[in-house]
């Protein structure tokens, strides 16, 4: 038996706790860690795009941008709790630990989503707002609630909702849906599946317990690491497209290769070792990847735009 308090449903009822503590919990709601790397690649694509826009719009472009994630989060963590519970790596959150009833994470998340949009709106553009709200739309109804639970490409198709900030960024400065925009949102969807499959490769016990059908629990370890490796080199071209289309320069376009190449070699590795050590390495070089790209990508833009006066 359990010595906590027990809501209508049977299940673990949320505990009063102390203000900081709840502050806490609500910030966690936000998924923190996974809103800085979407903010950076947002605020990427605000630099990198053609044209100018006043700095105090950019920052409420970045500021919906940042909410917006944590909506999102908040939202997930409210329709998984279930799932949360199961998992050793998530069964710590407000929810599942019954720190915080389901409604409040809901109406929280929700709030948090429709002021977002509505500030992207009045604040910096239509067209930026309309690709926030689908981005919102896209990881709430398609990836959290249609295909974490019935598809091991859940990751695939649901990694479109994470590679839409930098096209909200460049159309909170442009007003549209350009090419250069879209590159960067290819490079973000092609990075996914691998990034998430090397996490998934090391996690796969949490994942069977849980019911998720992640691809090395529903295909087997062996086809999960072919499909990384074939994305890997999907991945490479992909990542070009930016200096080939002029939105980035050759050095940048040399960086990208580089570390493309590097990419698809750790891929290798996780082919060949049959530890946990590879998938773990492959999916902490995929974090810098990406960071040190959209880094580079910002520092190349204003490098070039010193240069051409």
């Amino acid at each position: 038996m359990t010595d906590q308090p027990l809501n209508a449903t049977g299940g673990v009822a949320a505990v009063p706790l102390p203000r900081d503590t709840a502050v806490l919990d609500f910030i966690a709601l936000l998924k923190p860690r996974v809103m800085s790397l979407v903010v950076f690649t947002g605020f990427a694509g605000v630099v990198v795009a053609p044209g100018s826009i006043h700095p105090i719009i950019a920052a409420i472009a970045i500021l919906c941008i940042a909410v917006a994630t944590g909506a999102s989060g908040a939202i997930n963590m409210w329709y998984e709790r279930d799932l949360d519970a199961k998992m050793e790596r998530t069964r710590e959150r407000p929810l599942p630990a019954g720190r915080m009833e389901p409604n409040t994470a809901l109406a929280f998340g929700v709030l948090l989503a429709g002021g977002s949009i509505m500030v992207m709106a009045l604040g910096v553009n239509y067209v930026a707002a309309a690709i926030l709200a689908l981005a919102i739309g896209f990881y709430v109804f398609i990836y959290t609630i249609w295909l974490k639970r019935r598809t091991p490409q859940n990751i695939v198709i649901g990694g479109a909702a994470g590679a839409f900030p930098p096209m909200i960024g460049w159309a909170a400065v442009t007003g549209d849906v350009s090419l250069g925009g879209i590159a960067l949102f290819a490079l973000i969807f092609m990075w996914t599946p691998p990034h998430f499959w090397a996490l998934a490769l090391y996690k796969c016990g949490d994942y069977d317990k849980a019911g998720v059908p992640m691809l090395p629990v529903v295909s087997g370890v062996l086809e999960t690491k072919r499909q990384i490796l074939l994305y890997t080199l999907l991945l490479l071209p992909v990542s070009l497209v930016p200096w080939w289309i002029g939105t980035a320069s050759i050095v940048w376009g040399a960086l990208s290769a580089v570390m493309g190449l590097l990419f698809i070699m750790l891929a290798v590795k996780v082919w060949l070792d049959d530890s946990y050590s590879a998938p773990r390495q492959m999916f902490r070089y995929s974090l810098l990847y990406l960071s040190v790209l959209f880094a580079a990508l910002i520092v190349d833009s204003v490098v070039c735009r010193a240069i051409a006066g």
